[in-house]
């Protein structure tokens, strides 16, 4: 059932592995020149969250941006039009569909880690804000304008809120010893190997 989704994000994966490799390099070696430098304490799993976020920018940006062959495509200023016109469990309705909602779900888990945001509203705000204006640029750049694209970020958006606000609960209940920095460190670098294995 996910298979279709599945290769929409290992094509996005292969489509953006140079500019992550790249931007990984430059932005961990400035990060820890930074930390050394100033005689900064390095706790892993802050920095790898922060390196997630900020590659998950750039590939988004790059995503959004990329000039493909849209010469077939009209702006749609319609609610609901475009995600009503695919089959549900299609190739295009998990491409299209459930794609966008995905793409800004780590958005939203981001943006409301870093505000630490128990409250929808701001995280939401900036989803909305992020949202409208890759919808605004693309359509300057040559693609098209979907404002079915702008509700499924926001889903996808407010997914990543939830997702926040369900990790964050539960790990205000964990026993101190589960909230060690060096475990932490343990588990996020784990993770790290597990996802690279997985691509």
């Amino acid at each position: 059932m996910l298979g279709p989704l599945s290769s929409t994000i290992q094509g996005v994966v292969k489509f953006t592995w140079p500019m992550i490799i790249i931007s990984v390099i430059i932005i961990a070696s400035t990060r820890l020149a930074y930390l050394f430098k100033n005689h900064e304490k390095v706790v892993i799993y802050k920095e790898l969250l922060m390196l997630s976020f900020i590659v998950y920018i750039l590939c988004l940006f790059q995503v959004v941006t990329y000039q493909d062959d849209v010469s077939w495509a009209t702006n749609n200023f319609i609610p609901f039009r475009e995600i009503f016109r695919y089959d549900i469990g299609s190739k295009l309705f998990f491409k299209n569909v459930l794609g966008n909602m995905v793409m800004f779900l780590p958005f939203g888990f981001f943006i409301s880690y870093y505000l630490k945001s128990d409250k929808i509203g701001l995280p939401l705000f900036i989803t909305v804000i992020a949202s409208v204006s890759i919808e605004v640029v693309q359509m300057l750049i040559g693609r098209v304008f979907d404002v079915d694209d702008i509700l499924l970020n926001i889903l996808g958006g407010i997914s990543g809120f939830l997702l926040y606000y369900i990790l964050s609960n539960i790990w205000s209940r964990l026993p101190k010893i589960f909230k060690n920095e060096i475990l932490l460190d343990v588990v996020a670098i784990l993770i790290l190997v597990g996802l690279f294995m997985l691509l």
